[in-house]
């Protein structure tokens, strides 16, 4: 039995996740969610009170969420141990990424979970055409879309019996992207070059910047502007003398709370993009054209949609609409 069916979810379920069958003979009654945007997807889906345990954190939880998400566990702000993650007894392990949750987790295998009983469920968004046997953050193959984000609402959404909320966030969430479309006017923006500064090992070395296929990419392919990088990395180190000669009109800097590099911190980029005696002379820098963006909208995660409105309301506040 497929993942595409109608109607309520009958028992048992096979869904094809991430190369792997999973099957569930009832609707999951304790899950353990790594990523921050898995589990806000969950949070969006209603699915809180089955909810026993989180990991990996970027920042804060969306607001709508934050009584719900205080009583939940959180296991670790970043990788939790294999044995806490089983030690809350889940009978699903819900991973954002390959790499905490795969052939090589850093939490644990898939089929080590297995073993025990525990099935686990990856979003799709991290390994359809994406290779994650690279290191670092993965190459993405295609371009990301949030038709990736919506198979996996409307996978979490059969697995636990809860159609109507699946078909209910999806329209929600499309809703919203037609409506930040529509507010710039794409036709005009067409190259408008942006580049995405995620953060940087060190404040002045090489940069992490969006690959040509990831989240931001799709964000930018959606107001008809253009990614400055050309690689398939998911978020490959550039350096700086790259972007100028890009002469991005637009840089869109992450922020977060983690603070594991030294340019995880937006006041820190600008303060460097502002003084160095490089940065300094690009012409996005002399005119402050910064877009401020939460990291988790730089991801595959519902969060994309907010960063498709972030940066329409900072090309028109720019004035470079058309």
């Amino acid at each position: 039995m497929g993942a595409a069916q109608a109607g309520p979810t009958r028992y048992p379920l096979t869904v094809q996740n991430c190369g792997a069958p999973v099957t569930f003979t009832k609707a999951p009654e304790k899950i353990v969610s790594i990523g921050q945007g898995m589990t806000e997807i969950l949070f969006s889906l209603g699915l809180a009170d089955k909810m026993v345990g989180t990991g990996v954190w970027v920042g804060p939880v969306l607001k709508p969420f934050e009584e719900a998400n205080k009583r939940i566990k959180r296991l670790a702000d970043n990788d939790p141990s294999f044995e806490s993650v089983v030690g809350q007894e889940p009978d699903l392990v819900a991973a954002e990424f390959e790499w905490h949750v795969g052939t090589s987790g850093s939490v644990g295998k898939r089929d080590q979970f297995g073993e025990l009983g525990i099935n686990t469920y990856v979003s799709p968004a991290d390994c359809v055409a994406k290779n994650n046997t690279t290191g670092g953050d993965g190459v993405r193959k295609e371009l990301f879309t949030m038709d990736l984000i919506y198979r996996q609402i409307s996978e979490l959404a059969q697995i636990f019996d809860i159609e109507e909320r699946g078909a209910a966030l999806i329209a929600e969430l499309k809703a919203r992207e037609a409506k930040a479309v529509a507010s710039i006017g794409t036709a005009g923006n067409s190259g408008l070059p942006i580049v995405f500064w995620f953060s940087s090992e060190e404040l002045a070395g090489d940069a992490f910047i969006a690959g040509k296929n990831s989240a931001p990419a799709y964000i930018l392919k959606t107001l008809g502007a253009k990614n400055v990088v050309d690689t398939e990395e998911e978020w490959p180190l550039v350096g700086w003398e790259t972007i100028i000669n890009a002469d991005p009109a637009i840089i869109v800097i992450a922020e977060m709370d983690r603070r594991r590099y030294a340019a995880d911190s937006a006041a820190a980029k600008i303060d460097f993009l502002e003084n160095d005696s490089v940065t300094s002379q690009m012409d996005a820098v002399k005119n402050k054209r910064f877009v401020l963006m939460d990291a988790q909208s730089m991801n595959p995660t519902i969060r994309t949609i907010d960063g498709i409105e972030q940066l329409a309301r900072g090309i028109i506040a720019s004035g470079l609409a058309k």
